[in-house]
């Protein structure tokens, strides 16, 4: 099973969660953009624990295993003892890069998201799962939010990128474009590999955030490791139940910044008349890159 989170469920209302009866999280207090107090002094000692072991097994996994700035920025956090507060770490990202932090009580609509990633506002959920759930959750919660994705929001070209990512969703929901930016979020955000002068290195929360895949997707000899092509990436079908099959590779938050600044529009058109790729694909002009020894 896959130990990171379904990312792929920001690509779903909430109403359409809703409707499932597979919604988590208290909306009763959320405003029109969903965003909630975090109300931290309600985490319960169990919960702080439960972070802290968390955070632990992962810290204990990041070297050699994922990039230099996100350990960097990680440590810079000093998130280890409890569930942060949004309000401090917020402080701390605006200086750095303007952007901020806001609590959300779980998955939110797409326009919603897209808007507040375009606003340089991340969201982050604001529950934590249960005992139970140590080693898979469904749903996106606090610790894969905060651990997997907030620290690398301190680094300027990814930040960037990442406010351009949002620019691009609200145009993807009027050109039917959104099945295709998910894929590109889910290969880079999500599950993306980076190289480095080491080897390669994990910088996707989802990879980041979990205790398995972090090191199958340098060491397992099963997956493709793929140079990065963004046409190619939202040509591609992704696995939610298991490890990833496929892992993308750039060079730099500079090339992925780079590479994914053009108007996709022409890009979707061209999907439209596509099969799309299935996740395990290695097509003929391609080399998959082997194992790297941690």
């Amino acid at each position: 099973m896959n130990t990171a989170v379904d990312q792929a469920a920001f690509f779903k209302t909430v109403e359409e969660k809703s409707e499932s009866g597979a919604l988590r999280g208290d909306y009763a207090l959320a405003d029109a953009q969903y965003v909630v107090a975090q109300n931290w002094d309600a985490y319960t000692p169990v919960q702080h624990a439960l972070w802290r072991k968390l955070y632990a097994r992962q810290a204990q996994l990041l070297p050699g295993r994922a990039c230099d700035v996100f350990i960097e920025s990680l440590n810079a956090l000093d998130a280890a003892d409890g569930i942060p507060q949004f309000d401090r770490t917020s402080d701390a990202l605006f200086k750095a890069t303007r952007w901020r932090l806001v609590a959300v009580p779980g998955l939110v609509p797409d326009q919603t998201f897209f808007e507040h990633l375009a606003n340089r506002r991340f969201p982050v959920t604001v529950w934590l799962r249960e005992p139970h759930e140590f080693d898979y959750i469904v749903e996106p919660d606090v610790f894969h939010d905060f651990f997997g994705h907030v620290p690398l929001l301190f680094n300027p070209v990814f930040a960037d990128h990442l406010q351009e990512y949002g620019k691009g969703g609200l145009k993807a929901l009027t050109l039917d474009g959104l099945q295709y930016l998910a894929r590109l979020y889910w290969y880079t955000v999500e599950f993306g590999l980076i190289r480095s002068p080491q080897g390669l290195r994990a910088y996707g929360a989802g990879i980041l955030s979990s205790g398995g895949e972090i090191e199958y997707c340098l060491t397992s000899p099963h997956p493709r490791r793929i140079p990065f092509d963004a046409e190619r990436v939202m040509r591609t079908l992704y696995k939610i139940d298991s490890y990833q099959e496929t892992y993308f590779v750039i060079d730099s938050f500079e090339q992925l910044f780079r590479d994914t600044a053009p108007d996709f529009t022409p890009i979707y058109q061209r999907l439209k008349t596509l099969e799309a790729l299935p996740a395990d694909t290695l097509l003929a002009d391609e080399v998959s890159e082997g194992i790297a020894y941690i």
